[in-house]
């Protein structure tokens, strides 16, 4: 059985600045989207808020109906019962049952009056709720203009870039299983540990990238022999020499272009 051919350093530092060059694309595709995709979620989870909160007014104001009209008929039977006393004292044999009559009378007049103060409470709490109702409808109204707004930005972003995001993460699949997993292992690392995520980085100016710390002249020779992985003793950065970093910016930016059309 034929052995695999070994995979030389260079040929290693080639693919790992490959694939830092592909998920820094990356990056910059989830950059252009930025905090569009957490504002059209939190505008999503406002409005469901006001919706159930239209609903439980709504449904406070026909329990309040409700009232009313248990009131509203609380009165009129009250006012049955008023007449049907009254009749009942034009026959009455007696003093007591007179006032007995009379008595009764008079608790359903305080029912009546105690009935119509509810009524004008309910009213109020009616008009009050309404007012809510209405300030809840107008936010509903603007909250859904500005959700539609950003739900299209998004989504022009999302058709614009999601094609091309999808060929660069199979492509970064791709280029991880030419590098040897304790190297993918430290890259990830690496990247997760640096705020701009680049773990691969060329030498400009005698140092690393985006890095103020000079690298020792003999370092710069050992690492454009490109016979080892080296990292920057300050960052932990993965080094690679400027040609080489050339050399697949070139290379990676045909590939871009062909992944964006």
């Amino acid at each position: 059985m034929a052995k695999k051919a070994e995979v030389s350093v260079e040929e290693r530092l080639r693919a790992l600045y490959d694939l830092q060059l592909i998920d820094s694309r990356v990056d910059e595709i989830r950059n252009v989207r930025g905090e569009l995709p957490l504002e059209v979620r939190d505008l999503e989870d406002e409005v469901e808020g006001l919706n159930t909160r239209m609903e439980k007014l709504n449904d406070s104001l026909a329990i309040i109906d409700d009232e009313i009209k248990g009131k509203k008929n609380l009165i009129e039977e009250a006012k049955a019962l008023i007449k049907k006393y009254s009749e009942q004292q034009k026959n009455v044999r007696n003093n007591r049952e007179y006032n007995s009559l009379t008595k009764e009378i008079e608790f359903q007049e305080l029912e009546i009056q105690l009935a119509e103060k509810h009524i004008k409470e309910f009213k109020v709490q009616i008009d009050q709720k309404k007012e809510v109702i209405s300030e809840t409808k107008d936010r509903l109204k603007d909250r859904n203009a500005h959700l539609k707004h950003k739900k299209g930005e998004l989504n022009a972003i999302l058709k614009e870039t999601e094609k091309e995001e999808e060929a660069l993460l199979g492509k970064s699949a791709e280029f991880q299983k030419k590098i040897e997993e304790r190297l993918v292992n430290a890259y990830h690392r690496i990247r997760k540990n640096v705020k701009n995520g680049l773990a691969v980085v060329p030498i400009e100016r005698g140092a690393s990238g985006g890095s103020f710390f000079t690298i020792p002249p003999q370092v710069q020779v050992e690492i454009a022999s490109r016979k080892k992985v080296i990292t920057d003793e300050h960052s932990g950065r993965i080094l690679v020499d400027a040609a080489l970093a050339e050399e697949e910016k070139v290379k990676m930016g045909k590939l871009f272009a062909k992944l964006s059309k």
